[in-house]
């Protein structure tokens, strides 16, 4: 495992590229995608600060290898969400 910083660096560098890109697409994409912009904004805020805060408080009980696995899984599987909502 990465140690938390770089974690907490890479969650924050992906929420950073679909912020950008949702702006992007809420400023020269389809009516449709400009008018769920802002919600769609601030999801991933809240997403990355749940995120961060929840590689600093690992739950106790669980094995650290197994929590940050759970972990990326998770943020990726919200990642996806995020790149299904901005593409249509």
């Amino acid at each position: 495992m990465a140690n938390k910083r770089n974690l907490k660096r890479g969650i924050h560098m992906v929420c950073e590229e679909l912020l950008t890109e949702a702006v992007a697409i809420s400023l020269y994409g389809p009516s449709h995608l400009k008018n769920n912009a802002e919600a769609i904004f601030s999801s991933i805020v809240l997403t990355e600060r749940n995120y961060i805060s929840r590689v600093s408080h690992p739950e106790p009980g669980m094995k650290p290898k197994d929590y940050y696995r759970d972990l990326r899984e998770k943020f990726a599987a919200q990642v996806g969400d995020f790149i299904n909502q901005l593409n249509g």
